[in-house]
């Protein structure tokens, strides 16, 4: 089909294998950002509905366990081919709900059927052990179980990739899910239901719902029903499901806040660090957890490294994401819009310049200029808030001490990253650095194969890799003679 044919799908709730339109329920618009205008109108979940939807997740558990790891495997197999085939309709549909470029929403796709065939080979692999016992005719034995229905909450500004890594971790494990993904993109996330529905996935073992974040969440994190709460998000609501999810002793995996410090040494090539970063950091309008953020350079370099990507930001394409050739969309909604320009407004007041952008684009939708800004200090409010969009703020260290005290200041630490060619400070920087991932010269910060997670304010657990999986599941120890 033409993507000039498509039209925005009808939005429903998910539950038992079901798909359940309005029929009376409250209700909220969803938006274009690169219009501001509605593209369907999304049901909310009753309370009704989230009891049913945590209950065919209970019921559907029992059976779902007991589930062959090679045929859970087929069935998430069959739902990566099902993305790759339907990739076109489903990247069209994240440009419009999210508004980044069609390409980038291209390899979103690409990316989030990766976690599906990535999972479907792991559940295969889900290896328990024998211990060795001190007595004859002893067997001392290790036994992997799935922990039980899960709680699923994810966030908009990766509305593909984060679903899939929840529901597909969940899933391979023997975990039934009930999720609720984020209202600003959900035709996204039932895209993914469907895909599934698709494959064989027996009824009740996912259920998608929505409606007011608090109140959905609160009822699905308190019900006895859930054994596992995984939540993407802010450090403040990550925190309130931490407690929550405690006081039930449920198991809790957190992908909270950051904001990525990048320490540029004096020994590397300033224009090409430019032109990887701001690459990285315009990425999806910087709405990105992982968004190299805090600019860190060393004085000998950090004046052709800040010309340099002021350069690459003011030739930056920025437009609707369906226009061929757009770099950049718009922000997500009119919040980070005003965020943005409210913390260059700040950096103006503190002394900081502006070398490129500083100022909205249009009057409709949300579109913001990719901006970088120079000589900002600790001050700043976008040196200690996470900007999320498309603001590179760059400062300067003269010694090693420096850029690390710098990059460890605040109570993140999710990603950061590294550019040197110097194998010593390589060893010193990654060792000292608190975060859940360091990248060394480039930035690809995570894959289904490896592990994803941050320390200090920026969450729990891991997701992805063989640790993201071992955390919807229990050990069981037997032991017989």
């Amino acid at each position: 089909m033409s993507m000039d044919a498509m039209e925005y799908p009808r939005l429903a709730l998910y539950i038992n294998g079901e798909w359940l339109e309005g029929a009376g329920r409250a209700a909220s618009e969803v938006l274009n950002p690169a219009t501001a205008l509605p593209l369907g109108v999304l049901p909310h979940a009753t309370d009704a509905d989230i009891d049913a939807a945590l209950q065919a997740a209970n019921a559907a558990f029992a059976a779902w366990r007991r589930t062959a790891p090679l045929q859970r495997s087929a069935i998430l197999r069959n739902a990566a081919q099902l993305l790759r085939e339907r990739s076109e309709t489903l990247s069209w549909i994240i440009t419009q709900e999210l508004g980044k470029p069609l390409a980038e929403s291209r390899v979103e796709v690409s990316k989030a059927a990766e976690l599906f065939d990535w999972s479907a080979e792991e559940s295969r692999r889900i290896y328990g052990r024998i211990i060795p016992a001190r007595e004859p005719r002893t067997r001392q034995m290790v036994i992997p179980e799935p922990i039980g229905p899960v709680a699923a909450f994810s966030g908009w500004n990766a509305p593909a990739i984060t679903p899939s890594r929840k529901i597909a971790s969940a899933l391979a494990a023997g975990c039934t899910v009930v999720i609720k993904p984020a209202e600003e993109t959900p035709a996204t996330a039932l895209f993914l239901a469907r895909v599934l529905h698709d494959s064989g996935l027996p009824a009740g073992v996912l259920n998608m719902v929505f409606g007011d974040p608090g109140r959905v969440s609160d009822r699905m994190i308190q019900s006895p029903l859930i054994r596992a709460v995984t939540f993407t998000g802010s450090t403040a609501i990550g925190t309130k499901v931490a407690q929550m999810a405690a006081a039930g002793l449920k198991r809790s995996v957190l992908e909270l806040g950051g904001h990525a410090p990048v320490l540029v040494f004096g020994d590397v090539d300033p224009a090409v660090a430019a032109a990887t970063l701001i690459q990285a950091k315009l990425r999806n309008a910087g709405q990105i957890c992982t968004s190299p953020t805090r600019m860190l350079v060393h004085e000998s370099i950090a004046e052709p490294f800040a010309r340099s990507m002021a350069e690459h930001a003011r030739r930056w394409r920025v437009g609707p994401g369906m226009e061929e050739g757009v770099q950049m969309g718009p922000l997500a909604n009119s919040r980070r819009l005003e965020a943005i320009q409210s913390m260059v407004e700040d950096g103006r007041s503190r002394g900081g310049q502006v070398l490129a952008g500083g100022e909205r684009v249009g009057a409709r939708g949300y579109f913001y200029q990719p901006t970088v800004m120079q000589s900002y200090d600790d001050t700043w409010r976008a040196a200690n808030v996470e900007p999320f969009g498309p603001l590179a703020i760059i400062g300067t260290f003269s010694t090693f001490d420096q850029a690390i005290a710098e990059a460890n200041r605040l109570p993140f630490g999710l990603a950061a990253y590294v550019f040197t060619n110097q194998a010593d400070i390589i060893v010193d920087a990654t060792d000292a650095i608190e975060s859940g991932t360091v990248c060394v010269n480039h930035c690809l910060h995570s894959l289904p194969e490896t592990p994803f997670g941050g320390v200090k304010q920026s969450g729990l657990g891991k997701e992805g890799g063989v640790e993201g999986l071992s955390e919807f599941t229990q050990f069981k120890y037997v032991t017989q003679r």
